[in-house]
């Protein structure tokens, strides 16, 4: 048996490509939308894509089983549990429904799904057997439901969804799965987890790959509660001081349960003339999205761009600041050069950003503005409507600035409405070193607010030898867990 795991770094998010080298057949479980790195190691490997799976309906991420499914001929599988709101819409026609118990046959592996609801009610984990080895399952690929040192967390359907108060039946539901699912297993079988430090869908990741039941029986924050039957011991603590949900998440659930789009052959990327550009620009015709970082957009860049630094969190930022739902117009990216501009191209369709069209290497010949800062010294002496704090709520609450108002970076442009008027004054913008706070204020500037970054943002207050409030914080985002 072959068992790769395929880690995104951006979204900590890991997917599995699954082989049988007698059969030449491999499944791939969790992919994401670009795919050259599950047909190169079908390649390598000479193998065929058979199957595509995924655990449940993904929210930080749009899916790529229908891609997939499309480029090789695989057929799709997909849960079929957790009740009628949870069943997968009519672009999945084809696809096998798997209920608990399905088995999957890869020539000697068997891909068994187990229903694992708390996450999401359709969650489903996979148990793998290599039956050259063993009749008994070695692998349990967990999803969403069991993670290195922590769990999936049951909130995002009231966070990201709109669902309301559904976080208690999932945190009960995922007390059972845990107690009737994965404790009923041999302490050797080995946990392959879909995320990994980083990710908002889980309180406590682990940066470890791998775990293994007995591990997580003996020594994770959980296994007291169950051990001693303590339900709701557990649900409190596991609803306790989640990150916030990122506003995007929404969007990815409705898309992932509907359908992905499929792209297939992306268009070429055209390079960009100054001329050309600027163009487009003064008719509103195209946007352009700076990715250095904030110190060099803080020297000059083109008015109304959006800033998503750099290549290593472009899917994670580019969700903040893009909303395709209401934004079609193409998007024009500062690169290197054409592989670099793919690149990232390939990060943003990840979270259903399709609409990159170009690239420019350079700024040269075209007109720039300084984004408006404010330096730590000089904050109490600006007149300004609102002091936004866009980290997250747990950040927050340990240590902010006197007269903030907190309103994650994740959430800002689907809050617009908590916010002052465009006209009401000047909103002074920070997060700890200033990365997310340029991300964040770009999106507002396009949107036309009057905003100032605070230069350095906290960490820099906080070294100038300021006192940090630590009291009760005071949400602009007032809904219970919500803010990213």
């Amino acid at each position: 048996m072959l068992l790769e795991r395929i880690y995104d770094e951006d979204l900590a998010q890991a997917s599995y490509f699954i082989g049988c080298q007698a059969r030449g057949e491999a499944i791939v479980v969790d992919p994401r939308r670009d795919l050259d790195v599950y047909l190169g190691l079908a390649e390598k490997h000479a193998m065929e894509i058979v199957a595509v799976t995924e655990t449940h309906i993904h929210a930080d991420y749009l899916s790529g089983t229908r891609e997939l499914a499309a480029r090789t001929g695989a057929r799709m599988y997909v849960s079929d549990e957790g009740g009628p709101d949870w069943t997968y819409g009519p672009d999945f026609d084809g696809a096998v429904r798997m209920q608990h118990g399905h088995r999957i046959l890869l020539g000697n592996i068997a891909v068994e799904a187990v229903h694992t609801p708390g996450h999401t009610p359709e969650h489903l984990s996979f148990l793998v057997t290599d039956g050259a080895q063993s009749e008994e399952p070695g692998f349990m690929l967990t999803g969403d439901f069991v993670f290195v040192g922590d769990l999936g967390r049951p909130d995002l359907l009231d966070e990201a969804a709109g669902f309301v108060d559904t976080r208690f039946q999932g945190a009960k539901d995922l007390f059972a799965s845990l107690r009737d699912r994965f404790l009923s297993l041999p302490d050797y079988v080995q946990v392959l987890p879909a995320h990994g430090s980083g990710s908002a869908c889980g309180k406590a990741l682990g940066a470890i790959p791998s775990s293994t039941v007995g591990y997580e029986r003996n020594f994770s924050w959980w296994a007291p509660y169950l051990r001693d039957g303590d339900e709701q011991g557990f649900v409190d603590e596991l609803l306790s001081g989640q990150p916030d949900a990122h506003a995007y998440f929404g969007r990815m659930k409705l898309e992932n349960k509907v359908g992905p789009a499929v792209i297939g052959e992306a268009p070429e990327l055209v390079e960009y003339t100054a001329d050309r550009l600027a163009t487009e620009l003064d008719a509103d015709e195209a946007i352009f999205v700076d990715t250095r970082h904030n110190r060099e957009v803080h020297e000059g860049t083109v008015a109304r761009s959006l800033n998503i630094p750099g290549v290593e969190k472009a899917a994670s930022y580019g969700a903040w600041v893009v909303d395709p739902l209401r934004e079609q117009r193409p998007l024009v990216l500062l690169a290197d050069g054409r592989e670099a501009a793919e690149e990232l191209r390939d990060h943003l369709i990840r979270v259903g950003i399709d609409t990159v069209r170009g690239y420019i290497t350079s700024l040269e010949g075209l007109d720039l503005v300084a984004p408006k800062l404010v330096q730590p010294e000089e904050l109490d002496g600006v007149d300004r409507a609102m002091l936004l704090d866009v980290r997250n709520k747990t950040e927050f609450a340990a240590g902010h600035l006197p007269g903030a108002r907190q309103l994650s970076g994740g959430r800002a442009l689907w809050n617009l409405d908590l916010l002052p008027a465009k006209d009401a004054g000047m909103i002074v913008t920070y997060c700890q070193s200033g990365v997310r706070n340029s991300v964040t204020a770009s999106a507002l500037r396009r949107e036309g607010y009057d905003v100032a970054e605070l230069e350095g943002s906290y960490e820099r207050w906080i070294a100038a030898g300021n006192t940090p409030v630590t009291a009760e914080p005071e949400l602009v985002d007032s809904r219970s867990g919500s803010g990213s």
